[in-house]
């Protein structure tokens, strides 16, 4: 049976003082993959709000670089989970994420929800196929985090506790998802997206499958079609079955950083002044990117 070789000290730990280094031990070294999956659908979930997937649908960003924003986000956000909002990659990870936003006028509503799913969906996820369950200094950690983040962002009135903003979560999804033809177009582009990354032969499998991991409120909002309930089962099915086979394993001794990995945008590495809209090109590099030949780069 696998044992985590960072649970001893993250109980150890304050979820409030100590959240940056509860997050990123618990995602560099045992749930890269799975807040990776968790964060995807986070993001997905979002668009079943009109206000968010009608505001994408009118900037063009998903018709016109869908790849790129993508993995701009996920890198932006890796950054911040690994390296801490703190440090000074960090700080540049936020430069960079409110250069991303900055054109476009964002209700605070929208930001506050969005910066919940952040918080919750791994959590969901954890509770669903973790290989061990997050302990209660993990799940803290994780609301204090981004809650330190959200502010850094100007997100105003985010609750001050995890069952307030829990529950704030919950009754704004029950408010605001509703089908709308701006949800379906950016729902439909990234559900291509998320293919694109599959051989061809096997999306027609690949589809269903991804079905089956959104729920009713999801499906609605993006009037997908409903999967059958054997494939329900047979995507959960799969996902526990990882799990067990992950406790089986011996555990992670060092830790995997999901942020210096090369994606489809940036083959070769990236630079920090990469990532967002032409105009983040002008942050600085930070001083704690690797040196060299290539030291402008991250490389795995």
């Amino acid at each position: 049976m696998a044992k985590s070789p960072v649970l001893d000290e993250i109980q150890r730990l304050d979820p409030v003082t100590d959240c940056q280094r509860i997050v990123s031990l618990s995602n560099t070294f045992d749930f890269s993959f799975d807040v990776a999956r968790s964060l995807e659908f986070a993001l997905f979930r979002t668009y079943c709000v009109p206000s968010i997937s009608g505001l994408l649908d009118r900037t063009g960003e998903f018709a016109a670089r869908p790849q790129k924003r993508y993995d701009d986000t996920d890198l932006i956000v890796s950054i911040l989970m690994e390296h801490g909002y703190e440090s000074d990659r960090g700080k540049e990870a936020l430069r960079a994420m409110n250069g991303m936003h900055q054109r476009f006028a964002i209700a605070n509503d929208d930001y506050r929800y969005v910066l919940s799913t952040f918080v919750f969906e791994p959590i969901r996820w954890n509770a669903r196929f973790g290989w061990r369950a997050y302990v209660e200094q993990e799940r803290l950690a994780m609301f204090h985090f981004w809650r330190a983040v959200g502010k850094r962002m100007g997100i105003k009135e985010i609750p001050e506790d995890y069952a307030a903003f829990e529950q704030y979560n919950v009754a704004y999804e029950q408010e605001h998802f509703r089908l709308a033809e701006s949800n379906v177009k950016i729902g439909q582009a990234t559900l291509d997206l998320f293919l694109s990354w599959y051989p061809k032969a096997i999306r027609p499998l690949v589809r269903p499958a991804m079905y089956a991991m959104m729920d009713e409120a999801i499906l609605r909002a993006f009037d997908f079609p409903r999967p059958s309930k054997t494939m329900r089962r047979l995507v959960e099915g799969a996902l526990r079955a990882r799990a067990v086979g992950l406790r089986m394993m011996p555990p992670r001794r060092r830790p995997y950083y999901h942020s210096n990995r090369r994606t489809k945008s940036y083959p070769k590495g990236y630079r920090m002044g990469d990532l967002g809209p032409p105009r983040a090109s002008a942050i600085p590099k930070s001083s704690d990117e690797p040196r060299g030949e290539e030291s402008d780069r991250m490389q795995i």
